[in-house]
């Protein structure tokens, strides 16, 4: 624990020295949002029918921007050799980057979220399983990213291989997260696709902890 709590607090201070980063993700997710409006009509009630899925493509589009940073900066100035070579357990180290990730992306989505809804005129009902949904779904989402990112560690066109790999390993937590949206605003429970969102998250935690670990592990020799 105490390997976990000192890396989280040094990777968020340094986050907010660099709070440019976590700024761009959310000026993404806003100028996307907004843009929907324009581009399908400003009719009220196709708004409120397609918001809950237009504003989680956004989020993951958003959060994908970030995922790379998890542990290139660390990689290309030997941080992260001396961190495997500490001997402390590897996947304890990426968890809390991961958990900073999360902290310095996946919040700041989710408190943005409701002021965009309004602009897609998601209805009332929609508002809390929204919020409930992208506080289970977004971890998952840098979780798995960061699997991803160790992978394309060291990689030409990094980036762009990322985006490939992550993107349909998201599609559940799309199709989950927007149907629990869905759900609320057409007057039914909500429950069944958010405890499969949590089920999600579960599986994640167990999993890639371990996983992004031996991906980190084999890019650094």
């Amino acid at each position: 624990m105490n390997v976990f709590s000192t890396l989280l607090a040094r990777d968020l201070k340094l986050a907010i020295r660099q709070s440019a980063d976590s700024l761009t993700v959310v000026a993404f997710f806003a100028i996307a949002t907004v843009l929907f409006p324009f581009g399908v009509g400003p009719e009220t009630n196709v708004l409120e029918r397609i918001s809950g899925g237009v504003l989680w493509v956004t989020a993951l589009l958003a959060a994908l921007l970030s995922l790379d940073r998890i542990f290139t900066v660390d990689y290309e100035d030997g941080t992260l050799d001396q961190l495997v070579l500490t001997g402390q357990p590897l996947s304890i180290v990426v968890l809390a980057k991961i958990t900073a990730h999360w902290l310095t992306t996946g919040v700041p989505l989710l408190i943005v979220s409701p002021l965009l809804a309004v602009t897609l005129h998601l209805p009332t009902a929609g508002y809390a399983p929204l919020l409930l949904a992208l506080l289970l779904g977004t971890p998952t989402v840098s979780l798995v990213g960061a699997v991803g990112a160790a992978l394309v560690l060291g990689t030409r066109r990094g980036g762009v291989l990322l985006s490939l790999l992550v993107l349909p390993l998201y599609i559940p937590v799309l199709i989950f997260g927007a149907m629990a949206v869905e759900a609320a605003t057409t007057g039914r429970s909500a429950t069944p696709e958010l405890l499969v969102l949590a089920g999600f998250a579960v599986l994640a935690v167990t999993l890639c902890p371990w996983a992004t670990a031996a991906a980190v592990r084999q890019a650094v020799e």
